[in-house]
């Protein structure tokens, strides 16, 4: 908010007083505002835990802030279940490749969805064991992580 004030030319005691008025009234809330948004985007657009938390931090929320929204909206909605059903689809509209084909392009759209890889095979494992072996090999390393690298 700052920022975008800034830009649009406002002096700093203007900025200042434009975002504590805003707080006090509770219109200016980064930890509501990551929680609403992850959930939103978990929920009704189907994205995985990094994507959404890329999503967060270039929309400037703090990190610690945008794990916290993150915690909070995957204990409303089951990653697991957004995956699943996610995966469901995929399956059910492409039937023109063979299973093993199919099921290593479904990995890498779950990857790009921001899905963590483990998960991402632990489901598919699940869902289609008599296919599993098709999954060997594609554990790539997970770079949104606990390890991933800080990029601050």
């Amino acid at each position: 908010m700052r920022g975008a004030l800034h830009d649009a030319g406002y002096a700093e005691d203007e900025i200042e007083a434009t975002v504590l008025r805003l707080r006090a009234e509770r219109l200016l809330d980064d930890a509501g505002f990551a929680a609403r948004f992850a959930l939103s985007r978990m929920a009704h657009q189907g994205l995985g835990r990094h994507r959404v938390r890329r999503a967060l931090w270039q929309k400037g929320v703090p990190k610690g802030v945008a794990e916290a929204g993150l915690t909070e909206a995957l204990g409303e909605v089951s990653e697991a279940g957004v995956l699943d059903a996610l995966a469901r689809r995929y399956w059910r509209q492409r039937t023109r490749d063979e299973p093993a084909q199919r099921l290593r392009k479904l990995w890498g759209f779950l990857l790009r969805r921001g899905f963590p890889a483990g998960l991402v095979a632990e489901r598919l494992k699940a869902l289609w064991p008599r296919h599993q072996d098709a999954l060997d090999g594609l554990e790539p390393l997970d770079l949104e992580g606990p390890d991933a690298p800080d990029e601050s």
